[in-house]
């Protein structure tokens, strides 16, 4: 079932250019899915769209069966959200800020509260101010304001950016176990390939405010057969290959159709007097799928 449905989504600012142009796609309950694109691709105006906060010139959000353009409050009581740089009071708690923020909301329950900045580690410090506070434990504290409504789905933008390695592990970690433990869907904006690799089911690929990519994570249940050939007669590999119905692309890569072996492939290379240096199997790269895709 898609908790969240994004249906034709197109905005247009001032200046001329479409922001997005005709964007749609779904993610189903329980799903973490990668919002990817270069700067400017129009992943930030999806996830505004998302949270009401900017207004698409066609098409609309559907949160849980609720419609973000016609009941907005219905649907916004759905998600949780981190949207761009977290921002709190420097001279309140962590605790007085986690409530001063969820009156905005008019939810506030004490004692899931004292869970939730467990559930993020922060109980240790969540009565320090959040002046004192890393960049890491503003996230956390971030965390926990964006869980406190119980929502049943978080959007989180380059959650994140500015971590160092150990705030990164810790993050991922604790994103799968959303997960996996309490069933959250996620959708999650992020310039960091290798983590959306690690963390995501499927992703969604924005270019210059057009969809250019929807499905599984490459390596994710993938079935596909590949190889790599590494030899300084690649040309004379491709012919080879185009023999056999099979395509090469620039980087020495074959993909072989059911029931093709990579023996076979491999026989036919060094009777064409192909010298083969290696001739191992591949599997696709999110950052080799991201790549290929602007190459088009």
């Amino acid at each position: 079932m898609a908790l969240l449905e994004i249906q034709h989504l197109t905005k247009q600012w001032k200046a001329g250019k479409l922001a997005l142009d005709d964007v749609g796609f779904s993610v189903q309950a329980g799903e973490i899915v990668g919002l990817l694109g270069h700067n400017g691709a129009g992943k930030s105006t999806v996830m505004g769209i998302m949270l009401g906060m900017v207004h698409p010139d066609k098409g609309q959000v559907n949160i849980g069966g609720y419609s973000v353009q016609t009941q907005r409050a219905a649907a916004l009581r759905q998600i949780g959200a981190i949207y761009e740089a977290a921002a709190f009071y420097d001279y309140l708690t962590g605790w007085q800020n986690l409530k001063a923020l969820c009156s905005l909301s008019g939810y506030w329950d004490e004692a899931e509260a004292r869970r939730i900045v467990k559930l993020v580690q922060l109980h240790d410090r969540i009565d320090a101010k959040t002046g004192t506070y890393s960049h890491g434990m503003r996230q956390r504290l971030a965390l926990a304001q964006a869980l406190l409504p119980q929502p049943k789905c978080l959007l989180l933008d380059e959650p994140t950016d500015g971590l160092d390695p150990e705030g990164i592990t810790e993050f991922r970690e604790f994103i799968l176990r959303l997960r996996d433990e309490f069933g959250m869907t996620i959708l999650l904006n992020s310039h960091l390939l290798g983590e959306v690799e690690q963390m995501c089911d499927r992703c969604v690929i924005l270019r210059e405010g057009k969809k250019v990519f929807e499905g599984i994570v490459p390596g994710r249940g993938e079935n596909k057969v590949r190889f790599q050939l590494t030899s300084p007669d690649v040309q004379e590999g491709r012919v080879v290959c185009a023999r056999l119905e099979l395509k090469m692309d620039r980087e020495g890569i074959v993909e072989l159709p059911p029931p093709m072996e990579g023996h076979t492939v491999l026989r036919a290379l060094v009777e064409g007097n192909v010298r083969v240096e290696s001739w191992q199997p591949h599997k696709q790269s999110l950052e080799e799928l991201y790549l290929g895709l602007r190459r088009r």
